[in-house]
């Protein structure tokens, strides 16, 4: 895969398959969303108490992850520290060691993504299977997720079903139904929570009030990587903590409305510690893993409201870029406009201070933002922050010169702008539009150019005052 996000949208571009199945599923997120806030009469003030919530978990994190830790060893479990991505893949591997572990029930963990945890479970001899239907379904076409949502979300059903049949030695049968599809995934996994030795989940959110993490799916797979195992390793970052269950609820709120546009997910799970003598069932031991990877230096950065984030997707759900090229262009395990800002604070390569500039700046990605999070602004000062980190090259130095000039003497600007705004319009005759156009290739080649449909905004703005003036009169 290229390292340049431009490279890679046109690949996502002219894939067809790609665009059928983004076409299919980018409208009901938004569809369903819209529905599931206009049932309630106080979404604007639910938003307001969420983003209240992250920001006095972030102003006060040593306190509450301290009494966090301290509340999970009193229920018998054990929290770890990861400063890297290489820390968190060694201390998991030596837990399932310890639990002598051969194969892994793995519920959907982002966090175990951005540490490519299964690659390093398999190099250490042992056999993760993921139990997330999307996420499955990505292992079996060995590829990595495109939404942090619906991560299969770029799959078609007849490539599902082609990955079934041949993953799956289970002779001929009809899979033609997304039915027959999700049965024969229930009845495959099933058996996998029943062998597996050790269960690793994500979390949503941590509770320092008890030591509880919560975590939240559509489907169940959670609850059962959590208990059917004997062990159960929760892999998430320190920032999800958060002080009391009512600042869960808040957040639980806005979480699956703007996610899936559910009131609430169908399985919203508790986890505090393994189970004790007078429970029936659950984990004998009990971890939680805390990775850092950079995002304490976000947390004193410009960038710290990024950390608001709690993981509902919305943004990519509204994003005309995402919804065009997908999630696999960012070349990122967080696409979209929330990637755009961590992706390169996360890993600091200089090819992902591009991904900034993979925004229309519509604004939608933070009129949708359940914390309210200026995603806009972010990438802005991503753009500005570029300029040191990868220096433009001479002739985008010599077009920044240029226009920096000609935007310093009014006058000359808008007869210029004027003039070539005539042209355009001339060239595009009565079609409105332009199917090709000299240096604008990149945006031709793929769509047309809309040409300007009169004078620019100065001119008209001048004409109307003219025309009030004289009806004054």
């Amino acid at each position: 895969m290229s390292n340049h996000f431009v490279v890679r949208t046109q690949a996502a571009l002219a894939n067809q398959q790609l665009q059928s199945a983004l076409a299919k599923a980018g409208g009901g997120f938004v569809a369903r969303r819209q529905a599931a806030i206009d049932a309630v009469d106080d979404f604007e003030l639910m938003r307001d108490q969420a983003q209240a919530v992250r920001k006095k978990s972030l102003a006060d994190l040593e306190i509450y992850l301290a009494y966090f830790e301290q509340q999970v060893e009193a229920a018998g479990g054990r929290v770890h520290w990861a400063e890297t991505t290489e820390d968190l893949r060694r201390i998991v591997i030596e837990l399932c060691q310890q639990a002598n572990a051969k194969t892994i029930a793995k519920g959907k963990s982002m966090v175990g993504e951005e540490a490519h945890l299964n690659q390093a479970l398999e190099a250490a001899g042992m056999t993760p299977w993921e139990t997330d239907l999307g996420e499955y379904i990505l292992q079996l076409a060995h590829e990595p997720p495109s939404h942090i949502v619906a991560p299969a979300l770029h799959k078609t059903k007849a490539e599902i079903e082609q990955l079934f049949k041949q993953a799956h030695t289970l002779g001929e049968r009809d899979l033609s139904a997304v039915k027959a599809i999700v049965d024969e995934a229930r009845a495959v996994i099933r058996e996998r929570f029943l062998k597996a030795d050790v269960g690793i989940t994500g979390a949503n959110m941590l509770i320092a009030e008890t030591g509880t993490a919560v975590l939240v799916t559509n489907e169940g797979n959670g609850d059962l990587s959590a208990c059917l195992p004997r062990t159960h390793i929760i892999t998430s970052t320190f920032d999800r903590v958060i002080p009391t269950w009512e600042d869960a609820s808040k957040i639980i709120r806005v979480l699956a409305r703007s996610a899936t546009g559910q009131p609430i997910t169908s399985y919203t799970s508790f986890f505090s510690g393994p189970k004790t003598a007078k429970d029936h069932d659950g984990p004998e031991a009990f971890h939680v893993v805390l990775l850092d990877n950079r995002r304490s230096e976000i947390l004193g950065s410009d960038y710290r409201e990024m950390l608001h984030c709690i993981r509902c997707g919305a943004c990519m759900n509204h994003c005309p870029v995402y919804q065009t090229v997908g999630g696999h262009a960012y070349d990122s395990v967080y696409p979209g406009p929330m990637g755009a800002v961590l992706s390169p604070l996360l890993r600091g390569y200089n090819q992902d201070y591009e991904l900034a500039s993979a925004s229309s700046f519509c604004g939608r990605c933070e009129a949708v933002c359940p914390v309210r999070i200026p995603l806009p602004k972010l990438m802005r000062k991503l753009r500005e922050q570029e300029q040191s980190v990868v220096p433009p090259g001479l002739l985008q130095k010599f077009a920044l010169a240029g226009f920096t000039w000609l935007a310093n003497k009014p006058g000359l600007y808008r007869r210029l702008t004027g003039l070539a705004s005539a042209c355009l319009h001339r060239l595009a005759g009565g079609r409105g539009r332009l199917h090709r156009l000299p240096l604008a290739s990149g945006w031709t080649s793929v769509r047309d150019l809309p040409a300007p449909q009169g004078g620019s905004f100065q001119s008209q703005y001048r004409r109307a005052g003219s025309a009030k003036k004289s009806a004054g009169k």
